[in-house]
């Protein structure tokens, strides 16, 4: 059986799936070498591959849905900038323009073109979080996207096989980690080279000079696979919408999805306008995790790349904040990006309750830390790290939900023992958080219980930006709320839930994570789950008899 140009469908296929591999090692490549931890031990990356429209052929499983997706939107930037006509072997693009790449200015994007016989056949593009790129840190303080921090236009890194000495100058004295700000930024442009030498292999392996065929009929499928699922689901229109913290006063996330043959489309119109603090969301971003969470249900078989996702589109109005325009402050646009999928999630479960989780922590509570070493010790000033951490999921249909998992974003959650090793700080607790999970017929996940302290006769700084503290993950069908989140000092302070505070050196930060919310009514709750919950450790007895009527 063969395509209309004669090419085996066995052998599209079998390219199809070794693109996959080769963006996967790519990835791996990245993982490998990048300096920062919070890419090196926890995921925070994309990896993908790109045909010369700019679409996005294949990406790598490794890798988070906000990196992904958007970097899928920046290729088109890249070449608009560098066209294909004149792009030269050894060349590799730059930017961390966050209208332009992934959302704020913390996360680099590098394109390479891969050359093959002299002639450019795809490019390859990579994301990946640098700790530090400068300005007031990795928080929502500032007021504008310049306070954040330095900002990347569209630049070449390499320019024929030549390193941009003034560009890694200007990246070097702007960040308070020059040494693992410019490791990051090589890491990226190497795993990049290292898929390029491997699509190249392939290319040769199966006699292809180009990947136009291949690349329609990647498309073409998948657009095809995601339209079929779409039509089993009934036209229509349906709302939700969903109240969070905010950074100063709360704010609503309200989505309109509209089902048609045509695929389905999400109007954020309603949503709260933008925050005049680095909350706020440009649209690629919210594009990103809008059309992560329609996948997750609808088509989550079928691989992620540009087919698949013509049929999901989003809009939202200029100047909301998900919507915001430059020069909106972005670096803690996460906080408010991340909880797209609920918001999607509530109009869908009107229709397909059955595939539709409850509602969870969703945006991840990173612990932002930074303090002060002796300057200049190990070639960096002081130290920096985000500390992932998670709280719960919400319950499935089916079953419970997920404890201390990271819901959407995907990354791992940062080992102790590497946060004690890159830092001064000790964690005197990292546990689960008994009682958290909203009680239901299936439980939500459980948050966690985090105490760090400074090791040294000094203070440290935490740059909150967590969310869920006023506004925790909503019960479903009878199902409680999970439990909100908490931030404070050990001495009995509660702390802001975003903001620049001071740990000092003779207390501990204490912060707990919310749980993910529970679905049906708790007393319809499995005994022998109420049992082992108890066993467990994870519900306490008093709860299980006022929640579930039963003591195990």
């Amino acid at each position: 059986m063969s395509n209309a140009s004669g090419t085996s469908l066995i052998d599209l296929q079998i390219m199809w799936h070794r693109l996959i591999a080769v963006v996967e090692e790519q990835a791996q490549v990245l993982l490998r070498t990048a300096f920062s931890p919070i890419v090196r031990e926890c995921g925070d990356l994309s990896a993908g591959v790109f045909d010369l429209k700019g679409r996005m052929l294949a990406q790598a499983v490794t890798g988070t849905p906000g990196h992904v997706n958007s970097m899928a939107e920046s290729v088109k930037h890249f070449i608009a900038h560098f066209p294909i006509h004149t792009m030269k072997e050894g060349e590799a693009y730059i930017t961390n323009d966050p209208w332009m790449g992934t959302g704020h200015l913390n996360d680099f994007v590098v394109t390479t073109p891969c050359f093959k016989d002299g002639k450019v056949v795809a490019l390859f593009s990579c994301t990946s979080h640098l700790m530090d790129i400068g300005g007031i840190g990795f928080g929502p303080d500032a007021t504008d996207v310049f306070m954040e921090g330095l900002y990347i236009p569209m630049l070449k890194l390499i320019d024929q096989g030549v390193v941009n000495e003034t560009l890694m100058a200007m990246i070097r004295t702007n960040t308070r980690l020059p040494i693992d700000t410019e490791g990051d930024t090589y890491s990226l442009a190497g795993c990049n080279g290292v898929g390029c030498e491997r699509l190249v292999e392939m290319m040769n392996e199966f006699g292809i000079d180009t990947l136009d065929e291949l690349g329609d009929y990647i498309c073409d499928r998948s657009r095809e696979a995601v339209l079929a699922e779409i039509a089993k689901l009934p036209k229509g229109s349906w709302r939700n919408s969903m109240v969070v913290d905010g950074y100063d006063a709360p704010v609503t996330l309200a989505a309109t999805l509209t089902i048609s043959d045509a695929g389905i489309h999400v109007d954020f119109d309603g949503t709260s306008p933008a925050s005049k603090f680095g909350i706020n969301v440009p649209l690629s971003y919210t594009t990103a995790y809008t059309v992560f969470g329609l996948g997750c249900v609808v088509a989550s078989q079928i691989p992620n790349n540009a087919g698949s996702l013509s049929p999901l589109t989003v809009s939202a109005p200029s100047g909301a904040i998900l919507n915001a325009p430059k020069p909106a402050p972005v670096a803690s646009r996460h906080v408010i990006g991340q909880m797209l999928p609920d918001v999607v999630f509530g109009c869908l479960r009107q229709i397909i309750p059955e595939r539709v989780p409850a509602e969870g922590t969703s945006c991840l509570w990173n612990l932002n830390v930074r303090g002060q070493t002796r300057s200049g010790v190990g070639g960096n000033y002081g130290f920096s790290m985000a500390v992932t951490s998670n709280g719960g999921t919400g319950a499935r249909f089916g079953k419970d939900g997920l404890s201390a998992t990271a819901y959407p974003s995907g990354v791992r959650g940062t080992p102790v023992e590497i946060a004690e090793t890159q830092t001064p700080l000790i964690f005197w607790r990292k546990e689960l958080r008994p009682d958290s999970g909203g009680a239901g017929r299936t439980r939500g996940g459980l948050g966690q219980i985090i105490e760090v302290g400074s090791g040294v006769d000094a203070p440290f700084e935490i740059l909150a930006a967590f969310d869920r503290i006023d506004h925790p993950p909503r019960g479903r069908d009878g199902g409680r709320d999970g439990e909100a989140g908490y931030v404070g000092l050990k001495s009995g302070q509660k702390m802001r839930g975003k903001g620049f505070q001071i740990v000092p050196s003779d207390d501990r930060l204490v912060v707990m994570t919310p749980g993910g919310a529970g679905i049906g009514d708790p007393r319809e709750r499995a005994p022998e789950n109420v049992r082992d919950d108890i066993e467990s450790g994870l519900v306490s007895s008093d709860n299980a008899v006022a929640i579930y009527g039963r003591a195990g």
